[in-house]
C-alpha cells in the first residue's frame, strides 16, 4: 500500500529520518527542514510526493551526475521497493508538478541555514583576525529557450531570435575559508539595474557588523563602501578603472599605502534624492598598491581600496594576502557551474529556474560542509580539500549510506569523511598554464536560424 500521509510535518520529517531517503541527513537534519517547511506553511495533499520526498529528489537530482527527472523518479522507485512499499508510477509528470508546488523560499531558507551553521562551526583559526570574510562576485547561467524564460531573462542582443538562449545573472556571496554560499541574488543579464552591484545591494541588509567583504573592481564605488560602513561591515575591493590613485597625497602609511578623502559624487540615475541625501558628503578610504610578480598573472600592479584604515591592526602585507584570496570565488563558481553543471539549467519557467539555482546552492553547501568536517578530521584547512574529489566521494557513498542500517552508517560516515579529507588540492607554486585548449571541437555546423525554420528548409530540400 502507498505510504500514508503523516499527520504533522514533524512526523513527516521523522519518517524521512528513519527511511533515509536523503543521503547525508546528518548535515541537512530533520529539525532544519521541519522549520523551513513550517515557516512557509508547506503541505501537499499527496501520499507519495510529500514536501520532504520532493525536496530530497530535487536535491539528489542536482547532485547526481545524471540531472534528469527520470533518474530521480527511478531512485524513488528503488527506495520504495527497498522499504517494502509499492513502487510509484515511473512517469515524471507527477514529480515535476510536485517540484512546482515546493516554494523557492523553503530551499532558500535551507541554503541560509546551512551557511549559517557552517559558519558557526568554523574554528577561530579559520577566521581572519577574528572576523568572518566573504567573497562576492557575479556569473551567468543559461536555460531552455522557452517564451517564459525569454520574457524574464532575455537573451543577448548579439544573437538572433530563436537561435540564442535566455541568460540570467547571479551575484553570489561565499565564505572565504569554507566556500559556503551565504546569499544569492538573481536577475536578467541585461536591462536597468541588473548588474552585479545592483544584485549585491539586495544582500546588504543580511550582513552583520564585523564582517569583511572582498570583491573585484566593479564593487569599488563610493556608495557601496558607504553602504557597508553604515552597517559596520568593511570592504576590500580592487580600485575601479576610472579612479586614479595619487600616493603623494593623503595620510601616508607606507610605500604605496595611504588614507585619502573621497568626496561624494553626483547622484546616479538609479538613486532618488532622498536616498542620495542619506550618504555622507565625504569618507576616508585606504588605498594600497602592491606588485604581483607571479608568472602568468595578468596584473603586475594592483591597487586595493578598503575601509580597513588601521595600518597597525591591518598591515599592508596582510591586506594584500587577504585580497589574494579573492581568487577562490572564481574556482568556487567554476565548481558550481562545471562540476555540478549549473551553467546550463533545465527548467522551462522562470519560477522553476530560480528554484533550480537555489537547489544547486543547497547541494553545494552540503558538499562544502562535508569538506569542512573532513578537513577538520584531517587537521587541514577546507581550502586544501578538493571540491570535485568530495563530490565524487559523496556520489560513490550515497547509495551505501541510503541502504545500510544505522549501525553500519556511522562506520561509513567516518570512512566518507576520511576519504574527503584525503583528496587534497595539488600544491603547485609558480604554475603557469596557457589560457587555451588543445582539444578541437567537433566540426558541427552552427544553427543560425530558428530550429522551426531549419526543419522547413530540410523538408523542402528533400
Amino acid at each position: 500500500m502507498p505510504q500514508a500521509i503523516p499527520t504533522t510535518l514533524a512526523a513527516e520529517v521523522e519518517s524521512l529520518d528513519e527511511a533515509d531517503l536523503l543521503p547525508f541527513h546528518e548535515l541537512l537534519d530533520a529539525d532544519m527542514v521541519d522549520e523551513a517547511l513550517k515557516a512557509e506553511k508547506v503541505r501537499f495533499n499527496h501520499c507519495i510526493y510529500t514536501p520532504i520526498v520532493t525536496l530530497c529528489l530535487f536535491l539528489s537530482q542536482v547532485i547526481d551526475p545524471d540531472h534528469s527527472c527520470r533518474a530521480s523518479v527511478a531512485r524513488l522507485i528503488a527506495w520504495r521497493v527497498f522499504r517494502g512499499l509499492r513502487p510509484c508510477d515511473e512517469d515524471t509528470g507527477t514529480y515535476c508538478e510536485a517540484r512546482k508546488r515546493l516554494p523557492s523560499a523553503v530551499v532558500r531558507r535551507l541554503v541560509h541555514e546551512t551557511g549559517r551553521r557552517g559558519a558557526a562551526e568554523a574554528p577561530e583559526s579559520w577566521l581572519w583576525k577574528g572576523r568572518r570574510v566573504y567573497l562576492i562576485d557575479g556569473t551567468t547561467v543559461s536555460m531552455p529557450d522557452t517564451p517564459a524564460n525569454q520574457a524574464a531573462f532575455p537573451q543577448s542582443r548579439t544573437q538572433k531570435r530563436g537561435v540564442g538562449f535566455p541568460i540570467a545573472r547571479l551575484a553570489i556571496l561565499l565564505a572565504l575559508w569554507t566556500g559556503l554560499a551565504r546569499e544569492m541574488a538573481m536577475g536578467p543579464y541585461k536591462g536597468k539595474e541588473t548588474g552585479e552591484t545592483a544584485l549585491f545591494r539586495e544582500m546588504l541588509d543580511a550582513r552583520e557588523a564585523g564582517d569583511v567583504v572582498v570583491g573585484d573592481r566593479c564593487f569599488s564605488s563610493y556608495f557601496m563602501l558607504a553602504e557597508l560602513s553604515r552597517r559596520g561591515v568593511d570592504g576590500a575591493f580592487r580600485m575601479h578603472q576610472r579612479r586614479k590613485a595619487d600616493f603623494r597625497r593623503g595620510r601616508i602609511l607606507g610605500r604605496g599605502d595611504h588614507v585619502v578623502r573621497w568626496i561624494k559624487p553626483e547622484r546616479p540615475d538609479w538613486m532618488n534624492e532622498a536616498e542620495y541625501a542619506r550618504y555622507p558628503d565625504m569618507m576616508y578610504i585606504r588605498e594600497l598598491r602592491y606588485k604581483i610578480s607571479v608568472p602568468g598573472y595578468r596584473a603586475s600592479d594592483l591597487t586595493v581600496t578598503t575601509t580597513l584604515l588601521d595600518a597597525e591592526a591591518y598591515p599592508a602585507s596582510e591586506l594584500a594576502t587577504l585580497y589574494g584570496g579573492r581568487w577562490h570565488i572564481e574556482t568556487d563558481l567554476r565548481s558550481i557551474k562545471c562540476d555540478m553543471r549549473m551553467d546550463v539549467l533545465r527548467c522551462k519557467t522562470p519560477e522553476m529556474v530560480e528554484k533550480e539555482v537555489w537547489t544547486h546552492l543547497l547541494g553545494y553547501n552540503l558538499i562544502r560542509r562535508m569538506m569542512s568536517r573532513g578537513a577538520a578530521e584531517a587537521g587541514v584547512a577546507p581550502r586544501e580539500v578538493s571540491f570535485k574529489g568530495a563530490l565524487q566521494t559523496m556520489t560513490a557513498f550515497q547509495d551505501a549510506l541510503r541502504w545500510t542500517n544505522k549501525e553500519e552508517r556511522s562506520r561509513l560516515w567516518a570512512a566518507l569523511l576520511a576519504a574527503i579529507g584525503g583528496h587534497r588540492v595539488g600544491n603547485r607554486p609558480g604554475r603557469v598554464e596557457p589560457r587555451a585548449i588543445k582539444r578541437r571541437p567537433k566540426p558541427h555546423k552552427l544553427l543560425t536560424v530558428p530550429r522551426r525554420e531549419a526543419r522547413k528548409r530540410l523538408l523542402k530540400a528533400s
